[in-house]
Formats: structure tokens, C-alpha cells, sequence
């Protein structure tokens, strides 16, 4: 009986270990199938990591990206993401039902999401970030399952619709990031109830309305963003009692309202954005309880007024501090001296006024000193010096005086950009040390007398822009060894002499892109050798780094003349070629070099005393945009090259002796007469003055040809002109005929009435009964 009893259980114990081992390969088979069928529906896979490694000769638990717990033979890990992959996800994903984490990240993944994803009981972990995935999300994607989901990150992609409000049913949720899709509507208060988040990141969508205060109810939340949509009204009050908050960011919405005197009790933050809104009011003092605080962004509110408050000097651990674009008036607190972790401090266009305090030379640490477009006076104060790691100095446009430290050019290895243009300095001393780091020099609108010749030291240096000075002298020729050099300004000064000193270089000013040296006083023939050598110029090419161009729109303030306008060239574009002569004394012939410059785009000559043709090489320059020669004594036809210019959008031509027909094309037709008056010589569209031929007869300009040119059966303008001449004038004798007869009497009826007739044959009787009576 009892051995009867082992056997029995004996086989029980055989029975459910083959039923387990069955149910097992099962399960894995469904797990494989589906994994094939995820990777049938890849396009590309530039690695070819899934193409070589997912294999049906390899058991699916052995191939890369996938992780399998052995005990129960399932598939519960699924990472490939960074792989370049190209493709749509298939429903069959969803029959990995023991799967705890899928990673897609920064793949090329399109289409809808499968509805089957939200499906998944186990999945704790759901990361798509960085592909294009274009759907909307279930609204009830958290009532029937993913109770288990901590982590879901779909930003980067092509999403749209509603954030669902039934993603508060997603109770373990820790990590929740939409950023950068196309979600729209309000943002669901029933977030407020995700009580264990600590990462909400729903930025750069399309969300609007006002900030729930529900979401200050998340007590556990560390990062907070919602920048970048279009919400409104003011920050909710419960957001200032968020005990664990570090990072908030509110940028780049239309948030109004004062910023509330409860912001000093964040005490936990590190970071707070509120750049880019429509904030009012001032800056709340309590911001100094903020000790742990490194960076602070209150820029571009506009509305934001008052004057800083000197609390800010409390901030000490603060890194970055951001409050351009306000109008903050007032002095600057000499207590932001205490800041001395600061690396950037920007206050530019405010209303600031009074000295920069001297203070400022206790920050060691500060890299970045902005501070332009204020009214700030006073010399520059020596201080200054003690700042040995800065690299941006920008102080344009106040009322700065006097000097500029010696010092500045001894900071050999750190400075790459000083502006100070548009102030009321006299003089700069610096000497500027050998292995100098400077790369922009901005000093426009001063009172400067003269370039140091130390400056040959910055070998360096891409842009100098010395224009609107009172520099004497002649044209500095040894800058033409600048190997880097983008940009020369020297426009508006008293510089005098010729340009035509021997060159010292096979190849002058090698990257030269802008040269304006207008309004000077330099006579002589123009500078034909930097024609033939501007190699900038010619065939230019965008050789710059992103990192290059963004270091350069931040240093550059050029004030340049485009197309007749004084405007400021803040961003120094890629392929932007400028050269501006006019105003000077320069004579003599266009060289015929200039066309060799067919990557120029503004080329400004005007306003000398050159003479002889317009170069027809010109015609070669395919891309220029403006051409002004104007105000000069130029002499014979206009060349017929120049309506191959089609990128042409002004053209000055006026007051030179020129002569001869206006050429006629689709791009001239859209100058107007103050293009070419005071040339008595010229004549044609658009002058009034037709042209003659030999014989005295009028030419009319030739048109394009076109479908309408004529009309049907070859009758063109001519014959319809003549045709109506001859009328016209028959038609008057007829008239006069018809009125002078009164017949035919139902013609004359038919235009002046009935009884025209009897009345004007009583009016004749009427005169001939009186001369009778004479």
C-alpha cells in the first residue's frame, strides 16, 4: 500500500514538472514569435545588430537587447535602444506579457503606438524617448492595466491629443515625460495625484490654460517642467509650499502676475526658470532665502521692474543669474560681489543706471560679464582686472568714460571677446601681450583717437569693429596678416591716404567677409589687389563649427549699411560678404577685379569721384543683393550683364553721367526711377525719356516675350493705337455731321430725346425770321 502511494505521487510529481516544462517552451515560442514578428516590420537596421543576432537558429533569450528570467523562461527585459533602427511597432509587442521593462530609445521609430503596449500587466519601465512616433495616447491607458508603471518617457516624438486624465490611475508612477511633442488642451488637474512622482517633464507641447494647483500637492516631486506651451495666469500659491522641488521650469509661456513674496520658502531649489513670460512688478526680495539656489532665469518678462534687489547678494551658491530684458532701473547692489561661484551674469538692455561697482572684481569665478544696453557711467573700474577667468566682457551702449584698464590685455589666455562700443571712452592703453586669446573686438562709437599696434599680437582675432571713432591716420595695412579675420568695421572715422600700399602677404585678409571703411577720407585708386585676393569672398564656404557661430552671434554688435539703412548685424550669418567704400575720395576706374568676388552679396561704392564704364564683370558677382553706385562720375552705357543678377534687390545707379537705353529684364523692371535720375544720358523704362534711334524716331524698349505680348491674329499695341487714332478722329466728323443735320432723325432721337429734331428746326426758323429783319 505505501509503495503504491509513492508510485502515485511519483507520477503526480513527473506530470506537473512535463506540464510545466510544456507550458514553458510555450510561453518562450509566443515571446519568440513575437520578437520576429517586431523585427519583420524593421526597415533598416544600420548596425545590422537585429538582422545578424536575431537569428531562428539562436534560442531568443541569447540575443542582444533581450533578457529573460530563466525560472519562469519569459522575456522580461527588452532594450534596443541607440540603434539606428528604422520601422513601425507591431501590435504582437503586446504578447510579451511578462515584460518589466521596454527600452526603444533614440531609434527612427514611426507610425502609431499599438494600443496592445498598454496592455502589458508587469511593464514597470516604457521608454521611447527620441523617434517619431505620431498617435495620441489611450484616455483610459491606466484603468485596466499598468498599475505596475513607474517609469514613462515618450518625449521627442510626434504625439498628440490629451494628456489623459486616467493617468492618475498609474499610482506608481515616479518618472513621467511628454517633452517636446504635439500635445495640446489643459494639463490634467488629476495629475495632482500621482503622490509618488518625482520627475514630471511636459514641456515644449501645445498645452494651454492655467497651472492646476493640484500639482503642488506632489510632495515627493524633485523636477518640475511645463516650459515652452502657452499657459496662463500666475503661478499657483500651492507650488510654493513643494518641499522636495529642486528643478522648475516655467520658461516660454504667457504666465502674468507679480511673482509672490512665497517663492523665498523653495528652499530645496536649485534651479528656477521663469524666463520668456509676461511677469510684472518686482523682484521679490525674499529671492536671498534661496541659499542652494545655482541658477536663476527671470529674463525677457519686460514688465519686470524696480531695482535689484540687494538680498540677491545672499544667493551664494548661485552660478548663473539671468535678468536681461526687463526694465530694471536703479544701481547694481554692490553686495552681488558676495556671489563668488557666479560664472555668468547677464543684465543687459535694463534700465540700470549709476556706477558698475567695484565689488564685481570679487566674483573670480565669472566667465560671462553682460551688461549692455543700460545707462550705466562712470570709467570701467579697475577691479575688473581680479576677474582672471573672464571670457566675454560686453559693456556696449551706456556712459562708460574715460579709459579702458590696462590690464585687459594681459588676460592672455582667457578673454575672447571685449565690446565696448558705444560709449565715451577716450583712449585704449591696453597692450595687448603676445599669445593674446581675443577673438572679437567691439569698440564702435567712442572717442578713440587710435588703434594700438599691439594688436597684431591677436593673431586670433575673427571680428574688429572700430567704426563712428575719431581714429586719424592711415589704413592699418598690418592687419592684413590676420589669418582668422571675418570682420573689419572702420566706417566713420578721419583715415586718410590711399589703399594702395605694397602688400606685405601673398594673401591679404584670407577670410575677410565685411570691410566697411566708409566715410573716411582715403583718395586714390581703389584697392584692385584686395579684389584679386579676398578669398572669403570668392567661392565662400561655411567652414564654422555650431559651436563657433553661437560664440560669435553672442560677442558681435556690428553696425553695418544694408541696402541703404543703418542696421545692426547681430548675428553674423554664415556666407553674409559685404565691402563698403562710399564716402570716401577714391577715383579712377572700377577695377575689373571686383567680378572676381562672385561670392559677394552688398557692395556699396557710392559717393566718390570714380570715373570711366561700369565693368561688365560685374555680371559675374551672380549672388549680390545690393548695388549702390551712386553719387560718383561714371560714364557710358549700363552693360547689359547686369540683368543676369537675379538675386538683384537694390540697385543706385543715380546721379553719374551715364547714358544710353535702360536694359530691360524681370529683375530691372522692379527698380523705379530713383535708381538711375540724375543721369541725363539714359532714358527708357522707367524714365519718362524715350530713346531715339539715328533717324530721331523713338524707340520703344523691347519687352520680354510672353503669350500676351500681342493679340490674337497678330494685331499687336501699334495697330490697336492707330486703329483708335483713325476712329477717334472720323468718329468726331461724323458727329458733327449728325448734330449739325439733326439726321437721321431716329439716331438723333435715339441719344438726345424725342422733339430734338422739331426744337432745333424752330431755332433755325427762329434765326432766319431775325436776319430777315435785319
Amino acid at each position: 500500500m505505501v509503495k503504491s502511494s509513492h508510485f502515485l505521487l511519483l507520477t503526480l510529481l513527473l506530470s506537473i514538472h512535463c506540464l510545466m516544462n510544456y507550458c514553458s517552451s510555450a510561453d518562450i515560442n509566443t515571446d519568440r514569435s513575437s520578437l520576429l514578428a517586431f523585427k519583420s516590420q524593421i526597415t533598416s537596421d544600420p548596425q545590422t545588430i537585429l538582422t545578424k543576432n536575431w537569428s531562428t537558429e539562436a534560442g531568443a533569450c541569447s540575443w542582444i537587447g533581450v533578457t529573460c528570467d530563466f525560472l519562469l523562461n519569459r522575456v522580461t527585459q527588452l532594450n534596443i535602444s541607440n540603434m539606428g533602427l528604422v520601422g513601425t511597432i507591431p501590435p504582437e509587442i503586446g504578447n510579451l506579457s511578462s515584460l518589466v521593462s521596454l527600452d526603444m530609445n533614440d531609434n527612427s521609430f514611426h507610425g502609431h503606438l499599438p494600443i496592445s503596449i498598454f496592455n502589458m500587466s508587469n511593464l514597470e519601465v516604457l521608454s521611447l524617448r527620441n523617434n517619431s512616433l505620431s498617435s495620441s495616447l489611450p484616455l483610459d491607458m491606466c484603468i485596466h492595466n499598468l498599475d505596475k508603471l513607474k517609469i514613462l518617457r515618450i518625449s521627442y516624438n510626434e504625439m498628440y491629443g490629451n494628456i489623459p486624465s486616467s493617468l492618475e490611475q498609474c499610482s506608481q508612477l515616479e518618472y513621467l515625460s511628454l517633452y517636446n511633442n504635439k500635445f495640446d488642451g489643459i494639463v490634467p488637474r488629476e495629475l495632482g495625484n500621482l503622490t509618488k512622482l518625482q520627475t514630471l517633464n511636459i514641456g515644449a507641447n501645445k498645452l494651454t490654460g492655467d497651472i492646476p494647483e493640484e500639482i503642488g500637492h506632489l510632495t515627493n516631486l524633485k523636477s518640475l517642467s511645463m516650459s515652452s506651451n502657452k499657459l496662463k495666469g500666475s503661478l499657483p500659491a500651492t507650488l510654493f509650499g513643494m518641499p522636495s522641488l529642486q528643478y522648475a521650469d516655467f520658461a516660454s509661456n504667457e504666465l502674468s502676475g507679480s511673482l509672490s513674496p512665497q517663492i523665498g520658502n523653495m528652499t530645496s531649489l536649485l534651479k528656477i526658470g521663469l524666463e520668456f513670460n509676461h511677469f510684472s512688478g518686482p523682484v521679490p526680495k525674499e529671492l536671498g532665502r534661496l541659499v542652494n539656489l545655482w541658477e536663476l532665469q527671470l529674463k525677457d518678462n519686460i514688465l519686470i521692474n524696480g531695482s535689484i534687489p540687494k538680498e540677491i547678494g545672499n544667493m551664494t551658491s548661485l552660478s548663473y543669474l539671468r535678468l536681461s530684458n526687463n526694465t530694471l532701473s536703479g544701481t547694481i547692489p554692490k553686495e552681488i560681489g558676495n556671489l563668488k561661484h557666479l560664472r555668468e551674469l547677464w543684465l543687459h538692455d535694463n534700465n540700470l543706471n549709476g556706477p558698475i561697482p567695484s565689488a564685481i572684481g570679487n566674483m573670480s569665478e565669472l566667465d560671462y560679464l553682460v551688461l549692455p544696453h543700460n545707462k550705466l557711467i562712470g570709467e570701467i573700474p579697475s577691479s575688473i582686472c581680479d576677474l582672471r577667468l573672464l571670457t566675454l566682457l560686453h559693456l556696449a551702449d551706456n556712459h562708460l568714460e574715460g579709459q579702458i584698464p590696462k590690464c585687459l590685455g594681459n588676460f592672455n589666455s582667457s578673454l575672447l571677446a571685449l565690446n565696448l562700443g558705444g560709449n565715451q571712452i577716450t583712449a585704449l592703453q591696453s597692450a595687448f601681450a603676445k599669445g593674446c586669446s581675443l577673438q572679437a573686438l567691439i569698440l564702435y562709437g567712442n572717442k578713440l583717437e587710435g588703434i594700438t599696434h599691439s594688436l597684431i599680437n591677436c593673431q586670433r582675432l575673427e571680428s574688429i569693429d572700430f567704426g563712428d571713432n575719431e581714429i586719424r591716420g592711415a589704413f592699418p595695412f598690418w592687419m592684413e596678416t590676420f589669418p582668422q579675420l571675418r570682420v573689419l568695421i572702420l566706417k566713420s572715422n578721419k583715415l586718410n591716404g590711399t589703399m594702395l600700399e605694397a602688400s606685405k602677404t601673398d594673401h591679404p585678409f584670407p577670410k575677410l567677409q565685411v570691410l566697411d571703411i566708409s566715410r573716411n577720407a582715403f583718395v586714390g585708386s581703389l584697392p584692385d589687389r584686395y579684389f584679386k585676393n579676398f578669398e572669403g569672398m570668392i567661392d565662400a564656404k561655411d567652414n564654422l563649427t555650431r559651436v563657433e557661430k553661437d560664440r560669435l552671434q553672442t560677442y558681435l554688435d556690428l553696425d553695418v549699411i544694408l541696402k541703404g539703412l543703418d542696421l545692426e548685424l547681430k548675428r553674423l550669418l554664415d556666407t553674409f560678404t559685404m565691402i563698403d567704400l562710399s564716402s570716401n575720395r577714391f577715383s579712377g576706374n572700377i577695377p575689373v577685379s571686383i567680378g572676381n568676388l562672385n561670392s559677394l552679396r552688398y557692395l556699396n561704392l557710392s559717393s566718390n569721384t570714380l570715373t570711366g564704364e561700369i565693368p561688365a564683370s560685374l555680371g559675374n558677382i551672380s549672388i549680390i543683393e545690393s548695388l549702390d553706385l551712386s553719387w560718383n562720375r561714371l560714364s557710358g552705357k549700363i552693360p547689359s550683364d547686369l540683368t543676369g543678377l537675379t538675386f538683384l534687390s537694390k540697385l543706385n545707379l543715380s546721379m553719374n553721367n551715364l547714358v544710353g537705353p535702360i536694359p530691360q529684364s524681370k529683375q530691372f523692371s522692379t527698380f523705379q526711377n530713383d535708381s538711375y535720375i540724375g543721369n541725363s544720358g539714359l532714358c527708357g523704362v522707367p524714365l519718362a525719356k524715350q530713346c531715339e534711334t539715328t533717324d530721331g524716331k523713338p524707340v520703344f524698349p523691347l519687352e520680354d516675350d510672353d503669350d500676351e505680348s500681342g493679340f490674337i491674329d497678330g494685331f499687336g499695341w501699334r495697330s490697336v493705337v492707330l486703329g483708335y487714332g483713325c476712329g477717334f478722329v472720323v468718329g468726331i466728323g461724323v458727329g458733327y455731321m449728325i448734330i449739325r443735320s439733326a439726321r437721321p432723325k431716329w439716331l438723333v432721337e435715339f441719344f438726345f430725346g424725342v422733339g430734338y429734331s422739331n426744337s432745333k428746326m424752330k431755332r433755325r426758323n427762329r434765326a432766319k425770321a431775325t436776319r430777315r429783319k435785319r
